[in-house]
């Protein structure tokens, strides 16, 4: 009996701090976050190597060189070295003219980190720039160039109802899963006030089927963040390699809730199996009409 009142107090209080980790991890933005300082710098440099009067440029036509080899019977392709820098600086060229903003995500809103760069905290003071904006739970189509074919912005706008649906079923199912744990809580707790072990059982399932939807809303999530790397066209919705970016705390608040939770139901269904026998008192047989 000392044995089935432990595990039920241990799990009870294991989801009751699930419930505090998951209510934080729901109402802070810290579940994705980008850090795009080295690539801004970066791009200042290249901008300012570009624009510097002192900078030799690859042309062909600068006086005082050497006229160019008849290359017309030549066939092997460029050096690797020199090819790799092509290649590296016109990505670098194209990557720069986005504008890459530190960021950080949550389920209801993007924000701009603060501190990060002086430019953008300037605009954020006077008012011309804001720090937050609302996540779209709901469908808008967003302005695409004109210069796009068909098919392109096909593509794009179907994507923007999948990454949709993805956002919609990981609040969806977050939302669930706090609601059941909480309402397999309170049934825990009657259980062990009235020390009525079916209600512990059932407060142990409860938590376990809240775990699922836990599960299902992080899955979800990452799928989401994914899907929004991987989006066609690449040089649109893809990030450069100098960008850092990775999961914050709240998402690791997310999955600690939901181990907790695992925990909780495991040790709540467990419980009840450890209460003593209850002894059966059989009543005397009634033969022949007499007692």
């Amino acid at each position: 009996m000392a044995a089935m009142k432990i595990l039920t107090s241990a799990g009870l209080f294991m989801a009751f701090c699930a419930l505090g980790l998951l209510a934080m991890a729901i109402c802070t933005d810290y579940w994705y976050e980008t850090d795009a300082r080295r690539h801004r710098e970066r791009c200042k440099n290249y901008a300012n190597k570009r624009t510097d009067p002192g900078y030799i440029y690859h042309n062909h036509n600068l006086p005082l060189r050497m006229p160019p080899r008849d290359d017309s019977r030549r066939t092997e392709p460029l050096p690797r070295v020199r090819r790799h820098f092509t290649v590296g600086a016109l990505a670098t060229e194209s990557h720069c003219n986005r504008q890459f903003n530190s960021t950080i995500s949550g389920l209801w809103r993007k924000c701009l980190r603060e501190g990060f760069d002086i430019e953008t905290e300037d605009l954020i003071d006077k008012g011309v720039v804001q720090r937050c904006t609302p996540v779209k739970y709901h469908y808008s189509s967003s302005t695409l160039p004109r210069n796009l074919p068909i098919n392109v912005t096909k593509t794009i706008r179907q994507d923007e109802w999948h990454a949709l649906h993805l956002r919609r079923m990981t609040a969806g199912f977050i939302g669930m899963a706090v609601s059941i744990i909480l309402f397999g809580w309170i049934i825990g707790v009657l259980g062990c006030c009235k020390q009525h072990d079916l209600m512990q059982y059932v407060a142990g399932l409860l938590f376990l089927m809240g775990g699922t939807c836990c599960i299902i809303s992080l899955c979800t999530c990452v799928a989401g963040i994914n899907f929004e790397l991987s989006r066609y066209p690449r040089q649109m919705y893809g990030l450069p390699e100098d960008i850092s970016h990775g999961y914050g705390w709240s998402m690791f608040c997310a999955w600690g809730g939901l181990g907790l939770t695992l925990l909780a139901g495991f040790l709540c269904t467990l419980a009840p199996s450890l209460s003593a026998p209850r002894t059966m008192v059989q009543k005397p047989r009634h033969e022949n009409g007499t007692v």
